[in-house]
């Protein structure tokens, strides 16, 4: 089957570890220009590296915090610089501490909400104000199974998830119109298979702090396929979202959890 990827300009923010560097690989396997956008750059330039070894047609690095919308902007005209236009929007960058909600801070409140939901925003209007003028493109949401059904722990972070959901379908309807789709991927959880694979700023450099070995053996116990999810997993549907095979699909949430969630 063919994609349609080969040399489109794909910009995958947070793109530097664990899914987001997953992402990058899976476009770089089918020749795809990629712009990372990330704030540990020594991490992302590495995956950047890889992905020019792995086939991407040309890659780059641009330092960007999500959260500030003059950062974005400008990694946003690197890419067009460098790649002529960008094609594809992956909001993959995302973060979260597990914790009861009577545990948390109002400054914890806002951490997760600019990153995880501002964030999004922020790189979706840079990318409108350039897919729009072309009549085309591919936006791909990072969510989470979390906001779909709830999880202990994670209040703040299920509900701004769901959020960026309800967002991303709104910018479905407003903008197919000018042939553009946005679509979002739920991850369950969803593990690194090493350290290699994510830098010192990933809320996965520290996997222990996130779930001790007896936990993830019980969540992959309770799901029907019986594994723990990896980045691959996640990286291949947003290939697939992003792709002309999906050229008639826009504004669906899509649940790769290895089953954690049947939502119909």
């Amino acid at each position: 089957m063919n994609l349609n990827l080969k040399g489109k300009s794909v910009l995958v923010t947070g793109g530097g570890s664990n899914i987001g560097r997953a992402i990058v690989l899976a476009f770089a396997e089918e020749g795809a220009n990629i712009t990372i956008g990330d704030i540990d750059t020594a991490q992302a330039a590495r995956v950047a590296d890889l992905a020019l070894a792995k086939g991407a047609a040309g890659a780059q690095v641009i330092k960007t915090d999500v959260t500030d919308f003059e950062q974005v902007k400008a990694m946003f005209a690197a890419a067009v610089d460098k790649f002529g236009t960008v094609d594809v929007l992956v909001n993959n960058v995302g973060w979260d501490k597990l914790m009861f909600f009577t545990e948390t801070t109002p400054e914890f409140w806002q951490k997760i909400i600019q990153i995880n939901y501002v964030g999004a925003l922020n790189c979706t209007r840079a990318a409108l104000d350039i897919m729009i003028p072309q009549n085309s493109g591919a936006i791909v949401a990072i969510s989470s199974d979390a906001s779909r059904q709830g999880e202990s722990r994670e209040a703040v972070y299920g509900g701004v998830k769901a959020a960026v959901n309800s967002f991303m379908k709104t910018i479905a309807k407003e903008n197919g119109r000018y042939g553009i789709r946005c679509n979002i991927v739920c991850p369950g959880v969803t593990v690194p298979e090493s350290g290699d694979e994510v830098g010192g700023a990933s809320m996965w450099s520290d996997p222990a702090g996130m779930f001790t070995p007896e936990q993830f053996d019980k969540i992959a116990k309770a799901l029907p396929l019986k594994k723990i999810g990896r980045p691959s997993d996640i990286a291949n549907a947003v290939v697939f979202l992003a792709s002309g095979a999906a050229g008639h699909i826009t504004g669906q949430v899509l649940s790769v959890s290895g089953g954690y969630s049947m939502i119909g």
